[in-house]
């Protein structure tokens, strides 16, 4: 079975102003698209084309993983995001990130030094372990899938994610992304 691109869960135009349609359109339409098909073309003829992409994710090395992690990494980004996104939690997952990081704030400003002072590219996660929630950074197509971590939310801060936009500002990116895209419903039903 082929691994299909799977659907924005929004128009690549809903996220404007804070990320554009240009840079959805070359992030998901080229990036992501490419993962699939370089996933595809590797794995056809294999054991790992009847697998799901999770179990090639937790099963492959080399550039089978890569690609597979993008792909899931890139799928649980879009939907780390909503146009009506931003602000704070509520619930159980305010209740959480309070019992973990201290305050909502605290918990934001760790989280955008995290993803400011990855070096190079990579990811920046909110993750549920066995000791609450923490903070976790991936470099390159790394993912807490293949950790045993259960993802709450990520951050793209590959420079493809918010260059066409923010230029070399990933600072910018982040507290942008914080303050009006985080997707906090797509958090709580993650953290069960």
């Amino acid at each position: 079975m082929a691994i299909e691109l799977p659907p924005l869960p929004f128009a690549e135009d809903a996220l404007a102003p804070h990320m554009s349609a240009e840079t959805l359109s070359f992030h998901y339409g080229k990036h992501h698209a490419g993962y699939v098909n370089k996933l595809n073309a590797a794995i056809e003829g294999t054991p790992d084309a009847d697998k799901s992409l999770e179990d090639i994710v937790t099963s492959a090395s080399g550039g089978v993983f890569n690609n597979a992690a993008q792909i899931w990494n890139h799928t649980f980004f879009w939907n780390s995001m909503s146009p009506d996104g931003g602000g704070d939690p509520s619930g159980a997952l305010k209740d959480a990130i309070e019992a973990s990081f201290g305050s909502v704030d605290e918990f934001k400003t760790k989280f955008a030094s995290a993803a400011g002072t990855l070096f190079g590219s990579g990811w920046t996660w909110l993750v549920s372990g066995d000791s609450g929630l923490e903070i976790v950074q991936t470099k390159d197509a790394d993912t807490p899938l293949a950790h045993g971590k259960t993802a709450l939310l990520t951050i793209d801060v590959w420079e493809h994610a918010y260059y066409l936009d923010f230029q070399n500002a990933r600072p910018a990116y982040i507290e942008t992304w914080l303050e009006n895209l985080v997707n906090w419903e797509h958090a709580a039903a993650n953290l069960g």
